[in-house]
């Protein structure tokens, strides 16, 4: 995580107060009695690198609610100390508040314990209660490989539950593997917590500019009216990363690329894009419309996607660039995991039919960067000799979050001589003034307040894995030679051809720079 990037200032406080005050949905309960945030698998990578930075973002800006203890759950014995030495990297405090970080230290305890004893969460519960006090509520967060989802989540509603206040509990994803893991796994669940005390968590949902598609769409006229079928060519919903695995490809091999970005990330962002009108922008209106949409996409198969697997560039100045994905020592020889897809998903309803949603996704390529992409459909009785170039409105996720859209417009001078430039808002520029909160403590603090808006429900999660486990199993069945392609290059060349039979049109020569300071 980037630590300059979780810097609050006051004018981005102010915004991020202003907003939780207009989402708290258990009105008062987080403000009464006291709270307690468990971080199980705290010894763990996520827990280092994610929830403890982002559990000090939120101390330090006095967005936790009062009275809030952390407790780090893991099987390594280990103190508080200990603990701190190992988040030293990422938890740091900058000049003038390092006795708030000691202070936030101090509120942290540490117990260790198996994950499937229930005297050791029995002795966890007798440590939570000799610091609570009042209504006591209890968030439990899973940073925890899935094999243990289910003992641990056992134990908790066996010896852990909050007796006065609420208890909430965030999963981490994977949900599951395929269809029937992950319908398993909510099954177990759901016997054991109700739905609303489920947080199942896919951080690209606390994104700024994910959570903006809702706000573009139904809140502006210009947008509204060509939406759709007879307006829209194609969209392109794509996730670029510029690395690869760097010696955590063992972890990697055993899900790909299409469970751990597209199946998720991704098809979230298409239903925010795609789904009708909510009634209203509560959490369950919204979820219903994504779960609609999401009934109306068929199933894939291998025809409708295009896998990659990097290989070095002997050129490339760093060594990683250099090193291909079989050369991870940690990745099994001759694996055929791929580490990028594209694949295009048609949604049968009234609004898209026949408009084909691209979804792109790969390690170890040109650029890192996140967007949503819908291109509009070519200008009918073209005027002007061929020079038009199609429309599209461009939402950035990350970096440098932005909308904007490309148009046509003339160039200074005596003739219609045609360029594109852009229609731009960078959030940096609007609100220049202020720091975007982080998406995970965005996340963490819904679950405080009790809105699930921004989590994903069992229902959901079913029919995300009903269209893509056939591909999935069929792809373990067979193992397909994924197509070689370089490190640092887009990708594929195979990729751009289908994105071109599918109606996107993409002609290289336009690069969006920013707004330019004045």
């Amino acid at each position: 995580m980037d630590i300059d990037m979780l810097e609050g200032n006051p004018a981005g406080l102010k915004l991020l107060r202003e907003s939780l005050k207009k989402v708290q949905i258990t009105a008062g309960e987080s403000q009464e009695g006291s709270n307690v945030f468990v971080v199980f698998g705290a010894s763990g990578d996520l827990a280092k690198k994610k929830i403890y930075p982002t559990l000090w973002a939120l101390y330090r800006d006095n967005l936790l609610p009062k009275d809030t203890k952390i407790f780090g759950y893991a099987r390594s014995k280990m103190t508080v100390a200990q603990l701190r030495e190992k988040c030293v990297n990422t938890v740091k405090a900058k000049e003038g508040d390092e006795k708030l970080l000691d202070e936030f230290w101090s509120s942290n305890s540490y117990v260790a314990g198996s994950y499937d004893t229930k005297r050791d969460f029995e002795l966890l519960d007798q440590e939570m209660k000799s610091v609570e006090k009042g209504k006591n509520n209890r968030l439990f967060y899973l940073a925890l490989p899935p094999s243990v989802f289910k003992p641990v989540t056992s134990m908790l509603k066996e010896a852990c539950m909050a007796e006065k206040g609420w208890t909430r509990v965030i999963v981490e994803k994977p949900f599951g593997k395929d269809s029937d893991s992950s319908a398993d796994l909510s099954n177990h669940l759901q016997k054991l917590f109700k739905e609303d005390q489920l947080y199942r968590i896919d951080h690209y949902l606390g994104k700024e500019m994910v959570q903006n598609l809702i706000s573009l769409r139904f809140g502006n006229m210009i947008f509204g009216p060509t939406w759709n079928r007879d307006s829209i060519a194609s969209v392109v919903i794509s996730f670029k990363e510029p690395f690869g695995t760097q010696g955590r490809g063992g972890y990697f091999d055993e899900f790909g690329i299409i469970r751990d970005v597209m199946q998720n990330h991704l098809l979230q962002i298409l239903c925010l894009a795609a789904m009708e009108k909510p009634v209203t922008t509560s959490p369950d209106d919204i979820r219903d419309e994504k779960v609609k949409v999401l009934k109306a996409v068929e199933e894939l198969t291998m025809d409708d996607v295009v896998l990659g697997q990097y290989e070095g560039d002997p050129n490339h100045p760093e060594e990683d660039g250099r090193l291909g994905y079989l050369d991870d020592p940690t990745v099994p020889a001759g694996s055929t995991c791929p580490t990028f897809a594209a694949a295009v998903l048609k949604i049968k309803n009234e609004r898209w039919d026949g408009v084909p949603f691209i979804l792109r996704c790969g390690k170890a390529l040109n650029e890192r960067k996140a967007e949503v992409r819908i291109q509009y459909k070519d200008v009918p009785g073209d005027i002007f000799n061929g020079q038009t170039v199609r429309n599209e409105l461009v939402i950035r996720v990350q970096p440098n979050e932005s909308v904007y859209a490309k148009v046509m417009t003339k160039t200074p001078g005596m003739s219609f001589t045609l360029e594109e430039t852009e229609l731009d808002l960078t959030y940096n520029t609007r609100y220049k003034d202020a720091r975007l909160p982080e998406a995970y403590e965005r996340l963490i603090l819904d679950v405080f307040v009790g809105s699930q808006m921004h989590f994903v429900r069992s229902d959901e999660l079913a029919e995300a894995w009903r269209i893509f486990t056939p591909l999935l199993h069929k792809i373990e069945a067979d193992k397909p030679d994924p197509i070689k392609y370089k490190y640092g290059s887009r990708g594929p060349k195979e990729a751009d051809l289908m994105a071109e039979q599918n109606d996107f049109k993409y002609t290289g020569r336009y690069k969006w720079t920013g707004p330019n300071k004045l």
